[in-house]
């Protein structure tokens, strides 16, 4: 069964080309270690919310915007050897330089209930 790895962020928006360069670098080594797809998704129509939402989860400021993405995997155990690699691959450490907070970043791990 597919796994999903789901993240939202806040990224100040001058730094809008500096993240998709990010991306685009991380991307290349989490297809290595396996994963199918990943979706990286820039805020156009994100509204503050009352009681919740996208821009109070991340504590969204002034100039910022908010990042949704997810990656699809095979299964969790593809996905799971991935992140164990943040330790040891040295070419994540070559990223440790974000061009967002990354304390106010949340992600987390799904099993797909529903595709079409």
């Amino acid at each position: 069964m597919s796994y999903v790895s789901g993240f939202l962020t806040p990224v100040p928006q001058e730094n809008k080309q500096a993240y998709v360069d990010m991306a685009r670098a991380a991307w290349a080594i989490f297809k290595e270690y396996g994963a199918i797809s990943l979706h990286e998704c820039w805020e156009v129509d994100v509204p503050e919310g009352k009681v919740t939402s996208f821009p109070m989860a991340v504590k969204r400021k002034d100039g910022e915007a908010i990042v949704f993405s997810w990656m699809i995997w095979p299964d969790k155990e593809t996905a799971d050897r991935c992140w164990a690699s943040t330790e040891t691959d040295p070419r994540w450490a070559e990223m440790r330089n974000m061009p967002f907070d990354g304390m106010r970043m949340m992600w987390g791990g799904f099993e797909p209930v529903f595709d079409s």
